[in-house]
């Protein structure tokens, strides 16, 4: 820039008066208001300025009038130049703040719901394992203890500790941007798992579970852990809106089926108390629940591990009473 300067001012100072060298000050001030602030454009302006006055009396061929109207237009290109410089540099700073302040927004509400779905994860299976502690106790204190009972039970809270694990450890994997551990698992293997995960809850409740799968070995491509948490989410909502019906009567029917493409369908049905129609939309949506204690995120979680697995999911009311939840994902042909 300092080159710059000096070479127009040698050109506008050994041309003739006629000639407005001074005017390619302009381009020195655009130069510095791309790296300069405004104080450091202001300097240099003030710069140009004087040089091409000091120019215009050092000069000593042409014309003086017109060297007078040539310094004046230089003079005025200069200021304007500085002016709308300033302008636009202002415009880009506010610009830049702007996007930073709505990168510092979205980082905050990406921590939000980091947060919230880890709290939800890890909640399932906690209450799991203190559900099934006191029911261990319960068959201990029996005359006489109840050994077959309890001993399930412990098994259930190492089942629910190890899901636990399984997701701080999968949270770990995610900070150190570690792959899915996606593979081809058998779907039936994976329904009979989850039952046998729930099976505390379900007994607790007086659930029956019916399971039916077209075929034993359909397999399918995912993440065990994140489909199991896919199931939990749908079984325990299940288990939640069965609350009202009569023990005897209360009933989730889980089936696996093939689908065209080569997908596989998982469907879960119950006969509690449904969901409204007009809010069948919105119950994948993130912080929508009708539960007075709920956070709205199993779901909102539930779609986001599906969606990642190349699959959808999508529920409907069910024909008499209760709700269907379903999702596909890709399976072996």
């Amino acid at each position: 820039m300092l080159f710059l300067l000096v070479v127009i001012f040698v050109v506008d100072t050994i041309a003739d008066l006629e000639i407005a060298v001074a005017v390619f000050y302009v381009a020195v001030v655009l130069f510095a208001a791309g790296f300069l602030r405004t104080r450091g454009v202001l300097a240099v302006a003030v710069i140009c300025v004087f040089l091409t006055v000091a120019s215009f009396f050092f000069t000593r061929a042409g014309a003086y009038e017109a060297g007078i109207i040539n310094c004046a237009i230089s003079l005025c290109a200069i200021v304007i130049t500085t002016y709308l410089a300033l302008t636009k540099s202002s415009a880009i700073l506010a610009e830049h703040e702007a996007r930073n302040q709505l990168a510092r927004i979205a980082r905050v509400n990406s921590l939000g719901e980091m947060t919230a779905s880890i709290a939800h994860e890890v909640n399932q299976p906690l209450t799991g394992v203190i559900t099934s502690g006191n029911a261990g106790l319960r068959w201990l204190a029996a005359d006489p203890p109840n050994l077959p009972k309890a001993r399930e039970a412990l098994k259930r809270i190492i089942s629910d500790a190890n899901r636990a694990s399984s997701v701080v450890g999968r949270v770990r994997s995610l900070s150190k941007r570690a792959e899915p551990k996606a593979g081809w698992l058998n779907a039936t293997l994976i329904v009979n798992e989850i039952v046998a995960l729930s099976r505390g809850e379900l007994d607790q409740n007086h659930i029956v579970v019916r399971t039916h799968a077209e075929d034993d070995l359909v397999l399918v491509f995912a993440d065990g852990v994140q489909i199991q948490q896919v199931l939990l989410n749908v079984i325990l909502n299940a288990v939640e809106a069965m609350a009202d019906v009569p023990e005897n009567q209360r009933e989730i029917v889980i089936e696996v089926s093939r689908q065209d493409g080569g997908f596989v369908q998982f469907s879960i049905a119950d006969n509690g108390c449904g969901i409204s129609p007009d809010k069948v939309e919105g119950v994948f949506e993130a912080f929508q629940t009708t539960k007075p204690e709920g956070m709205g995120i199993g779901l909102a979680v539930s779609r986001s591990i599906v969606e990642a697995h190349g699959g959808r999911i999508w529920a409907n009311t069910r024909e008499g009473a209760g709700a269907e939840f379903h999702f596909t994902l890709r399976g072996q042909n």
